[in-house]
């Protein structure tokens, strides 16, 4: 039985199953929607500012009044996303280590080459493409000057 559950997991290290989750990077963005639905930026921000679903908020602060503590290990939201349209900041939630290595961001729509995954996440995505979407709805609300 051991050597069963052993080749299993040779099995799974072997086999990738990221082409699920794969996204094409055209220079630095990612132009196909990850969802057939558009994003929408009301539950995109709820999802940024949960402590359960994106935990964006250990790492970055935003536009959150209501929620005491937020992170300074990355830049301010709203300064993140100045810069970049919705393409840009697609492949950057999908996979920013693709353009930094170093980052401690993680990937958020990827499936393989992970480090220290618990097995019983392996192969899954923290986020599905339709909530990658409605992040990047409402990060885009945030470079609006309103």
């Amino acid at each position: 039985m051991k050597k069963r559950i052993a080749l299993a997991f040779l099995l799974l290290g072997i086999l990738d199953f990221s082409t699920a989750h794969a996204q094409v990077v055209k220079r630095d963005s990612i132009f196909e929607s990850l969802s057939t639905e558009p994003g929408n930026p009301v539950r995109g921000r709820a999802i940024v500012a949960s402590r359960q679903t994106g935990l964006c908020l250990l790492c970055h602060s935003g536009p959150f009044p209501e929620e005491r503590f937020q992170g300074n290990l990355a830049p301010e939201l709203k300064a993140s996303v100045a810069r970049l349209n919705a393409p840009q900041l697609r492949a950057r939630i999908v996979n920013a280590a693709h353009f930094n290595p170093q980052t401690i961001m993680p990937a958020y729509y990827q499936t393989s080459h992970l480090n220290r995954v618990a097995p019983k996440f392996v192969g899954q995505t923290i986020l599905n493409g339709q909530e990658i979407e409605d992040v990047v709805s409402f990060l885009m609300t945030l470079n609006n000057p309103n």
